[in-house]
C-alpha cells in the first residue's frame, strides 16, 4: 500500500512539474511578446535636398536704352541749342560735326557719342566746357577748336585717343590747360596751338607720341617755348617740319634737344 502511495505522489509530482515548465514557457512567451521593442528604425528619410534654385540673373545684353541709336549718316551742324538733341542717342556720326553759333551751350545731350568719322568743328559760340563729349574715343579728320571765348579747358575730351587729320587749337581767349587732352596719343597730320593768350601749359598732352606732319606752336602769350620743346622731346614720331616762335620767350634748363 505504501508502494502504490510513492508511486502516485511521484506520478503526481511529474505531472506538476511538467505543468509547471509548460506554463512557465507560455508566460514567458507572452511577456517577450507583449514587451516587444521592436520599433519601426526606417530612417528612410526623404533626402531629395533639391537646391534647383531660381538662378537667372536676367543680364540685360541688350542696347542701352539711354543709347538706342547706332550711328547717324552724313554731316551734322549744330547751330542751336535745339539741334544737340536730334543728335542724341547716336553713338557715332560718319561724317562731319560742326557746333558753331552763339546760342549753343550745352552739349551733355551727345553723351552717347564714341567717334566722328569726319571732321569735328567747335568754333564762334559760349560752350564753357566740352562735357557731353566724354565718350568720344576718335576723330577720323580734324579736330578744330577755334574762337570759343569762355571755353576755359577741354576735359570733355578726356577719352579721345586719336585724332586722324589734324589737332587746331585756335584763338580761345580762356583756354588755360590742356589737361582734357590726356588720352591722347597720335595726331595723323599737323599739331597746331594758335594764338591762344591764357594758355600756360602743354602738360595734358603727357599721353602724345605721335605727330605725323607739322608742330606748330606760336602766338600764345604766357605758353614759354620750353613747353613746345619738352613736347618735341617727348614726341616718338615725326614731325616732319617745326614752326615755333611768338610765345613766352624764357631759357629752358637744361635746354630741350629738340628746342629751336
Amino acid at each position: 500500500m505504501s508502494t502504490l502511495r510513492f508511486i502516485l505522489a511521484m506520478f503526481v509530482a511529474i505531472f506538476l512539474f511538467a505543468s509547471c515548465n509548460g506554463g512557465g514557457s507560455s508566460a514567458s512567451d507572452a511577456s517577450t511578446n507583449g514587451g516587444d521593442t521592436d520599433t519601426d528604425t526606417d530612417t528612410d528619410t526623404d533626402t531629395d535636398t533639391d537646391t534647383d534654385a531660381d538662378t537667372d540673373t536676367d543680364i540685360d545684353t541688350g542696347t542701352d536704352t539711354d543709347c538706342p541709336f547706332g550711328e547717324y549718316s552724313g554731316d551734322f551742324e549744330i547751330l542751336e541749342q535745339s539741334d544737340v538733341a536730334t543728335l542724341a542717342g547716336y553713338t557715332s556720326i560718319s561724317g562731319q560735326l560742326v557746333v558753331h553759333g552763339p546760342s549753343c551751350i550745352d552739349l551733355s545731350e551727345l553723351n552717347c557719342l564714341t567717334s566722328v568719322g569726319g571732321s569735328l568743328e567747335i568754333s564762334f559760340n559760349s560752350v564753357t566746357n566740352l562735357d557731353g563729349l566724354n565718350n568720344l574715343t576718335s576723330v577720323g579728320e580734324n579736330l578744330s577748336i577755334m574762337m570759343c571765348d569762355v571755353l576755359t579747358d577741354l576735359d570733355g575730351f578726356s577719352n579721345l585717343t586719336s585724332i586722324g587729320g589734324t589737332l587746331y587749337v585756335e584763338d580761345n581767349d580762356a583756354l588755360t590747360n590742356l589737361d582734357g587732352l590726356s588720352a591722347l596719343i597720335s595726331v595723323g597730320e599737323h599739331l597746331a596751338f594758335i594764338w591762344n593768350g591764357a594758355l600756360t601749359s602743354l602738360g595734358g598732352l603727357s599721353a602724345l607720341i605721335w605727330v605725323n606732319d607739322g608742330f606748330w606752336m606760336y602766338g600764345n602769350e604766357i605758353l614759354p617755348d620750353c613747353e613746345a620743346c619738352d613736347l618735341l622731346d617727348q614726341l616718338t614720331r615725326g614731325p616732319s617740319s617745326i614752326n615755333v616762335h611768338n610765345n613766352f620767350i624764357d631759357s629752358c634748363t637744361p635746354v630741350p634737344i629738340n628746342c629751336p
